[in-house]
């Protein structure tokens, strides 16, 4: 132990006190110089999904545009610009969360993981097998997605103690995936 003075009140006390090495700050200790590039990695990975998760609709989207939809199912194009943004929600979050030292974050991670995993199966199950097993592949799809669902409430609750933002930035992700999965057993039911 060392004895260092403290200041209390503009006097000098000798006070008992340990070294303690200062704490992380809470940009994880991470330079400034590999802030932007892990967010660009994470962008990237993030729209890399959906990329390939993309190339079952754009393949087998066909009988989709076909098919007895939900009255509330909104036009295409909101789809494509609504999982542009919330794969850039999810990127952020996750950088986030890589972002902060101070916690545990492996469990975060491999739910986030999981979760990129679910959103890569989604739509091969419900565009791609869809031409093949028929109502099969929506019910299947449903399983899918409802697990999404789980996963996607299990990542805001992993990340929000370790960043209150970045829980809140995948909380548009899980509405947008029980609306999804409406709009999944609407299609299950009637096709």
């Amino acid at each position: 132990m060392t004895y260092k003075p403290l200041i209390v009140h503009s006097k000098s006390v000798l006070a008992n006190v340990e070294e303690v090495p200062p704490l992380p700050s809470l940009m994880g200790g991470r330079p400034w110089q590999r802030q932007g590039p892990a967010l660009i990695g994470f962008l990237a990975v993030s729209w890399l999904v959906s990329l390939l998760g993309s190339l079952p609709i754009r393949m087998n989207g066909t009988w989709y545009a076909l098919a007895d939809k939900a009255p509330w199912t909104p036009p295409g194009w909101i789809f494509s610009s609504v999982w542009l943004v919330l794969y850039a929600a999810m990127a952020v979050a996750a950088w986030l969360v890589w972002r902060q030292r101070l916690l545990p974050r492996k469990a975060a991670f491999r739910a986030y993981g999981v979760l990129l995993v679910l959103n890569l199966a989604w739509p091969l199950m419900f565009f791609g097998l869809y031409p093949m097993l028929g109502a099969a592949a929506l019910w299947m799809a449903l399983l899918v997605i409802g697990a999404h669902a789980v996963v996607a409430t299990l990542t805001v609750l992993f990340f929000g103690p370790i960043s209150r933002t970045a829980g809140l930035l995948m909380l548009p992700y899980v509405s947008w995936l029980v609306f999804s999965a409406s709009l999944n057993l609407y299609a299950a039911m009637n096709n």
